[in-house]
């Protein structure tokens, strides 16, 4: 019993994580994702997509290497800074970003979620 509560409670605090990340995200970002993939949209989708996908690999990794709910919701914390701080980044290295995804401008979408999920295995590897 003690194992299926485990699972449920990292399964659900796992995916509130990664609600809680996609609203920050799409916060800090400068233009509406929603909007313009609603629209039909790709670059957009594609920069969310691989933030979503990099934090995601970061939360996978410390449910899989932290022995304490406490440790795991502290490193999936530092994942989500880590995300952030690497779209600021990015988005400093293409000034123009968020006007090229509005734009559905692909490679900038591709680039930019490339870089997060990029940065999502690094960010997981380094807590094994």
């Amino acid at each position: 019993m003690d194992a299926a509560i485990n699972y449920l409670i990292h399964l659900v605090s796992g995916v509130a994580m990664v609600a809680v990340f996609t609203a920050i995200y799409l916060w800090v970002t400068p233009f509406c994702e929603r909007s313009l993939i609603r629209q039909g949209m790709v670059a957009p989708a594609l920069s969310l997509g691989g933030a979503v996908l990099g934090f995601s690999l970061t939360v996978a990794s410390s449910i899989l290497h932290n022995d304490s709910y406490e440790r795991f919701l502290l490193w999936s914390l530092s994942g989500l800074v880590v995300q952030v701080l690497t779209y600021a980044l990015v988005s400093r290295l293409f000034p123009r970003l968020p006007d090229a995804l509005a734009g559905n401008n692909v490679a900038a979408g591709t680039t930019i979620g490339t870089a997060a999920l990029v940065v999502g295995v690094i960010n997981a590897a380094c807590m094994s």
